[in-house]
Parts: C-alpha cells; sequence; structure tokens
C-alpha cells in the first residue's frame, strides 16, 4: 500500500525530494521541514504528485 509521492519546495516550488508514503494510515499530505539547495536554506517541503 506504499506510494511514491514527491516533496515540493513551498517558496520556489520546485521537486527536491522523493519519499514513500503508507496511504491507509496517513490521509493527510505529507509536510517536512527540509533543506532547499535552490532556496540555499531550510524551508517546508509539501507533498505533490510524482
Amino acid at each position: 500500500m506504499q506510494e511514491n509521492v514527491s516533496l515540493a519546495c513551498s517558496e520556489c516550488k520546485r521537486r527536491n525530494y522523493t519519499t514513500t508514503k503508507n496511504k491507509k494510515t496517513n490521509t493527510e499530505k505529507l509536510e517536512r521541514a527540509k533543506y532547499c539547495r535552490f532556496c540555499r536554506k531550510h524551508t517546508v517541503h509539501k507533498e505533490g504528485k510524482v
């Protein structure tokens, strides 16, 4: 039931990371604080389509 999702930067909107998510246990969208190499700082990355 794992699904691949991409994480996009909330500031520049670029997709920097991919991860997996279990859709049965996590129904809401992922939100993580990750480093964006384009913005050169830590920003919030939100789940998007692969």
